[in-house]
């Protein structure tokens, strides 16, 4: 599986495909986030924002490969495998860039909670802040491999649902991305740090189970 890794995030380095969405998630943190703001305001729009990057980032995953290509690696190690490895590639990929956007929103960010006032501290509110973009960046890859191929083959399908499906997933109550982010805007004011455990827990569940289903079509699928 190492090699496997390596190959897939070699493609995805040298293919530059990642650099729209990397792009546009700073964009999203440029205008959404000013020097000053409550930090775990801030901490949730960076979180929010994460999710359908890393639903385009498991679409350009799975895409990358032409499709002799991906028969070849297929065949060596199986496409569940195959396919594994690139899910879990993009995930990592969100998952560093939620990581350094939360360093540095925490460190531009007012330590303080919605009104101003009330002093929220830094270091425990990164790390709320850490567990809510990491749980987004899980869902988000299950919106990608359940929107992407092998369930979803023909783009104009795929892209419209992906988009949707990630706009859902941060604004419906109940979906984990929604109780993380949620969490800390009201912890924000209330001047609190909730950890978002819960939420994350949940969306490690639902990106396992959205995981297994796209390998287990990929097996039987061709490209």
């Amino acid at each position: 599986m190492n090699a496997l890794l390596r190959y897939q995030a070699a493609l995805l380095a040298r293919s530059q495909r990642w650099l729209p969405p990397f792009i546009l998630y700073a964009v999203f943190l440029a205008v959404g986030v000013q020097s000053g703001q409550p930090v775990l305001d801030s901490l949730g729009y960076a979180a929010a924002a994460l999710l359908p990057v890393a639903a385009w980032l498991v679409r350009i995953c799975v895409t990358n490969e032409p499709p002799a290509a991906r028969s070849c690696v297929s065949a060596a190690v199986g496409p569940g495998r195959a396919h594994l490895a690139a899910l879990l590639v993009a995930l990592a990929a969100a998952a560093a860039l939620g990581t350094v956007a939360t360093v540095v929103v925490t460190l531009i960010s007012n330590p303080a909670g919605a009104d101003l006032q009330t002093r929220v501290p830094r270091l425990p509110a990164g790390a709320a802040g850490l567990l809510a973009a990491l749980a987004c960046a899980l869902l988000g890859t299950a919106v990608g491999a359940l929107t992407s191929w092998p369930l979803l083959r023909s783009t104009g399908r795929a892209v419209p649902t992906m988009l949707l499906a990630a706009l859902l997933s941060v604004v419906v109550t109940g979906s984990p991305a929604h109780a993380a982010v949620s969490g800390l805007v009201t912890g924000s004011r209330s001047g609190t740090v909730p950890l978002p455990l819960l939420p994350l827990a949940a969306a490690a569940l639902l990106t396992a189970a959205a995981t297994a289903v796209a390998c287990a079509l990929t097996s039987r699928r061709s490209p």
